[in-house]
């Protein structure tokens, strides 16, 4: 392993992970994690768009190793994790004391490819840098977790590969723990078990998981008082599960708006902004921007627009990656005219706060009309019976396109198209509301949380 490689890491959460990781940067070569949900073909092509030259895989991925070993010629080395034998991550550990320095390396030296899900195509391996991580770590104590110290300890449930891991490095840098599940699925009892044994203080998580843990009975059964600061992103939160999480949890709600090709910092909005009382917090706002990072709506032109104006959500700043890894085309359309364009549409309202309309891939046109999902979502999400919404653009013969409103009912519960409509007559605009409603047991959800609309128009389709 030499200064430049690429270190390609398959694994679910353990400790080898971060050694992975800081052991990648002591020899100025680059971390290359992915997300251990992925199949074997998706894996395969992450190890050779990458060009890693090391492969390290957890002993639970045999054929996911297989086929990155065939499909990547640029590899000379792989290396396991809990198996046994020279090769094993475990063996290696005896060289650890032998490098007193790190490498040398500059700001602008690559430090992490933080592969994009890939929602709409191929994955893309966004480049962060040493420069970068450096400041994003400051700025997540700054303005996510701020007087964290060695005291401190947080839960880690999501992937280490992703949002996780960038979480884990502020508690690193403050001597914090990080305290893993003990599998790789999440287990909310557990969870609750460990936030009490621990007195836990921070927790990193998407909306969904921070859901599923709050409406967990066992929410009730453990002391989470030491919590500080519940840290969710990746999507925006209902407001209905937003206000159940407050009353649960109290006012330690931290909410940010990111992607991983800035490192998550583009907005915050923190606990004092919180509140189950709609007149005391701006509803439905990602918060307002993160220290040192510029944030503007930005018309089609790239011209700024007006306070409460829609259009693109654009950033710039020291948390922006330094591009795709060998994709010069991605990288001029993601930064032209010296912002990074997130493709999510929105408005800044007077005061600075950002509201997220949606993705600019997810809106659609209705008899003439842009209709947004997230909204319609956020108001089925009302009704009592429905657990989780999904609404998406299908094709129409009239209107061009029609909603269809896919949902999962509460336990239990029962719901007409009828009853549905009704809840909406006076929420939404009748050319917004959805033609179709469909009742699934569950929603296709991404390796991150997150409901991959691209799979639910799919499932949708072959439904017809």
């Amino acid at each position: 392993m030499r200064h430049g490689d690429r270190v390609l890491l398959h694994a679910r959460n353990s400790n080898a992970v971060m050694e992975t990781m800081f052991a990648s940067w002591m020899i100025g070569a680059t971390w290359v994690p992915t997300n251990f949900r992925l199949t074997p073909p998706e894996v395969a092509y992450l190890a050779q768009s990458s060009g890693a030259s090391v492969h390290i895989f957890d002993t639970a991925f045999p054929d996911h190793a297989a086929v990155a070993r065939a499909e990547n010629p640029a590899c000379r080395l792989e290396i396991s994790i809990g198996g046994e034998g020279g090769n094993d991550w475990e063996a290696y550990a005896g060289f650890a004391s032998k490098l007193t320095r790190p490498a040398d390396v500059d700001r602008d030296h690559p430090a992490w490819f933080f592969y994009t899900s890939g929602t709409t195509g191929r994955p893309k391996a966004g480049v962060l840098t040493h420069g970068q991580l450096d400041y994003v770590v400051c700025n997540h104590l700054c303005d996510l977790m701020p007087a964290t110290t060695e005291q401190d300890a947080s839960l880690c449930v999501a992937p280490l590969s992703h949002g996780a891991g960038v979480h884990a490095l502020p508690q690193v840098a403050r001597g914090a723990a990080t305290i893993l599940l003990s599998g790789e699925r999440l287990d909310c009892e557990e969870a609750w078990r460990l936030v009490e044994r621990h007195r836990v203080t921070n927790m990193f998580t998407v909306p969904t998981i921070l859901t599923m843990l709050t409406r967990h009975e066992s929410v009730d059964r453990y002391d989470h008082s030491s919590l500080r600061y519940v840290i969710y992103a990746g999507a925006p939160m209902y407001r209905a599960d937003q206000a159940h999480a407050l009353r649960k949890l109290g006012k330690v709600l931290v909410q940010y708006f990111g992607m991983g090709e800035v490192t998550g910092n583009i907005t915050v909005l923190p606990p004092a902004l919180h509140s189950e009382d709609d007149s005391e917090m701006p509803v439905g706002s990602c918060g307002f921007p993160r220290t040192g990072m510029d944030v503007a709506i930005l018309d089609d032109s790239g011209q700024a627009l007006e306070a409460g104006v829609s259009g693109e959500i654009c950033v710039r700043g020291p948390g922006v990656f330094a591009g795709y890894h060998d994709n010069p085309e991605a990288t001029a359309k993601a930064t032209a005219r010296g912002w990074f364009h997130t493709g999510d549409l929105g408005h800044m309202d007077a005061r600075g706060f950002v509201y997220i309309t949606g993705r600019a891939s997810d809106m659609y046109i209705s008899g003439g009309s842009n209709v947004y999902p997230r909204e319609i979502e956020e108001a089925l999400l009302l009704h009592p019976a429905v657990a989780e919404a999904c609404v998406v653009g299908m094709p129409h013969e009239k209107w061009g396109e029609s909603g269809t409103a896919v949902l999962v009912l509460e336990p239990g519960a029962n719901a007409t198209a009828e009853e549905l409509l009704a809840h909406l007559d006076g929420r939404l605009a009748k050319y917004k509301w959805p033609q179709e409603f469909v009742f699934w047991s569950e929603l296709p959800k991404s390796g991150y949380g997150k409901v991959t609309k691209r799979d639910v128009k799919h499932l949708l389709q072959k439904d017809v």
